[in-house]
């Protein structure tokens, strides 16, 4: 079977399509295109029994007139393709498109918003298959065998029968992660994906030791829809993806993309693998981590290790928003956090949340205030500022249906896209949430981070590093200017 495999041609005045950012949607003025793990590990099971083309549309800049071009050249059997919330229907209409002009191509769609509502696109569009769950590679490898040898379809997927819709039940997490095999980098383009802003050395790689997140409580996040079930690569397979990647590639720096690192004895062994095996000298590590999940010791370890940056959550200053969104931390815990990484010789990325229903707009400039103490004072290195959005199918997507939160018709999917506030709040308005984003941003320019960041610059690395930082700065207050 010839497949084509990736991202359609998703465009708007707004931006580029961010779509292989999986755990959220943003239109960016300046893109940086991630590598899309598990996608790429689909194609790459794939190819062992079939032609696979990979094709992100996005990344490569192919416009729908070149697309559809391709697809009468080459014909392919299926086109499968990731989507997302905010351009569901931008989808949906592009689908119909295609099945109008080859009628013959199966479509199949996967992500997190259709593992939620699936029926919702097979009943507005002419998709052939909806994917559901998060272990989409091996689903995907079930279900084009069983296209192939016409036998019954594999759970976790909705299809067509004539004029019926069938749904073959629940996905199922059952698979061992080491058996997907390492990912083709070469089938899957790896240098479409080489302009990240907080990645310090080139060529670097992106993997996934763990999917997803082993605490998966977060009532905002949408993945542990696709996981509920933590589930972990072993460490020697990890160890092993890293030196092919080393080996081939001479990759200088990996960043895990598990929604939170393994810890515990598993992180231990890892470290002391990278050491042992002295890949700590040869790259740099870097991952999502929580906070209070992590020892000083263990931050250490990880700092001999070769650990370079963590990313956290910070998402707010205030502790009633993290007890309403299950974060499971305490404030002090952020503080304490911080401090042993920085400690331990660690670069710290925060992430935080502006727009919850429950925050007045002083609540909300205490997350700002509590930002700028740790990244003036040099306790905090890198962040990241989003406006709330209540992905459909997360516990807060639900709680704002039974509340009335939502500022416009709950299936606007189009304004989920993080340009405005989905969500009503006490006392701001969709301006006044827009500007405390930018307000966010602006700590970049102050004198005293400016000068925390200059006086930790040794390398030409650090120094590519602070300018690709400084181009994301102004591209992010772009973003949020109305």
């Amino acid at each position: 079977m010839k497949i084509f495999i990736g991202y359609p041609p998703t465009e708007s005045k707004k931006g580029i399509a961010l779509l292989s950012q999986n755990r959220q949607f943003q239109w960016f003025s300046n893109a940086s295109y991630l590598f899309p793990v598990i996608l790429a590990s689909a194609a790459t099971i794939l190819k062992k029994n079939h032609e696979v083309q990979w094709i992100d549309c996005v990344a490569e800049k192919i416009s729908k007139e070149e697309f559809f071009e391709k697809i009468e050249k080459e014909k392919p059997d299926l086109f499968v393709f990731e989507t997302k919330t905010p351009v569901i229907k931008q989808h949906w209409k592009l689908i119909d498109e295609l099945k109008e002009k080859f009628p013959k191509m199966n479509i199949a769609i996967l992500g997190d918003h259709v593992t939620s509502f699936p029926k919702e696109s097979m009943e507005n569009s002419k998709v052939d298959f909806v994917l559901k769950g998060g272990d989409y590679d091996f689903l995907l490898d079930e279900l084009v065998e069983s296209i192939g040898k016409n036998k019954n379809f594999p759970e976790g997927v909705m299809y067509r029968d004539g004029k019926k819709i069938i749904d073959t039940g629940d996905f199922q997490l059952k698979h061992n992660l080491d058996d997907a095999g390492f990912i083709d980098r070469e089938l899957t383009k790896w240098r479409l994906y080489q302009k990240e802003y907080n990645i310090s050395r080139e060529p670097y790689f992106y993997i996934m030791s763990g999917r997803d997140c082993w605490w998966g409580k977060c009532k905002f996040c949408s993945w542990p829809r696709l996981y509920p079930r933590f589930r972990v690569r072993s460490v020697e397979n990890v160890l092993d993806e890293i030196e092919m990647l080393i080996k081939n590639y001479n990759t200088r720096e990996i960043f895990d993309d598990s929604g939170t690192l393994a810890t515990g004895k598993w992180l231990k062994d890892l470290c002391n693998g990278l050491i042992e095996r002295g890949y700590n000298k040869k790259i740099k590590y870097s991952c999502n981590m929580r906070f209070g999940a992590l020892e000083q010791e263990d931050y250490n370890l990880m700092k001999k290790a070769g650990f370079r940056l963590l990313k956290f959550g910070l998402e707010s200053a205030n502790q009633e928003t993290l007890d309403r969104l299950n974060k499971g931390i305490k404030v002090e815990d952020i503080l304490e956090g911080c401090k042993r990484a920085k400690k331990a010789g660690l670069t710290v990325h925060l992430t935080m949340i502006v727009g919850y229903p429950w925050e007045t707009k002083e609540d909300a400039l205490k997350t700002f205030k509590l930002a700028k103490m740790l990244m003036q004072t040099g306790k905090a290195d890198l962040l990241q500022a989003t406006v709330l959005i209540p992905y459909p199918g997360t516990p807060l997507w639900k709680e704002a249906v039974e509340n009335d939160w939502f500022l416009f018709d709950k299936e606007d999917y189009e304004r989920y896209d993080m340009r405005e506030p989905v969500l009503k709040t006490k006392d701001s308005d969709a301006k006044e949430i827009a500007a405390i984003c930018e307000k966010i941003y602006t700590i970049f320019l102050t004198p005293n981070y400016i000068f925390q960041r200059l006086i930790r610059i040794r390398t030409i690395d650090d120094l590519k590093l602070n300018i690709r930082g400084v181009k994301a700065v102004f591209g992010h207050l772009n973003d949020f200017k109305r």
